[in-house]
């Protein structure tokens, strides 16, 4: 007996939609080493130049928006299926605290999204009293 491959395609999925270009949601890690935070974000599916890093009250604010083609771009071509047609944005805020946003840096290699964000350096204004 042979089953539909529709069966196979969604026996994985566990209620997740179906996607169609990149994935819709950025993973992301943080963690907190030598006085920075550091953000690892999965950005796969996207260029450099579609992603945007914000830094805002203690927050960092990762966007990424991929548009479809154009149509004078294809109009030489005749599709026989088309399934790299889309339109994505995925965006993910994270609150960080007192953090040194001038000197925030960021790298982008295959997919991964790097982030390191030092954290401002907080002056105790702490005074120990003597007890008489």
């Amino acid at each position: 007996m042979l089953l539909p491959d529709r069966i196979f395609d969604d026996m994985f999925d566990f209620g997740e939609p179906r996607m169609h270009g990149p994935k819709e949601r950025m993973d992301c890690d943080i963690y907190e080493k030598d006085g920075k935070y550091f953000v690892e974000a999965s950005v796969f599916g996207f260029n450099k130049d579609e992603i945007k890093i914000e830094a805002e009250d203690g927050s960092i604010i990762i966007s990424a928006e991929k548009k479809e083609d154009s149509k004078e771009e294809n109009q030489d071509k005749k599709y026989l299926r088309r399934e790299r047609h889309f339109h994505s944005r995925v965006q993910r805020a994270f609150y960080l605290g007192d953090i040194d946003e001038d000197n925030i840096k960021a790298s982008f290699d295959n997919g991964l999204l790097k982030i390191e964000v030092p954290k401002k350096q907080i002056e105790s204004n702490k005074k120990l009293i003597d007890i008489e």
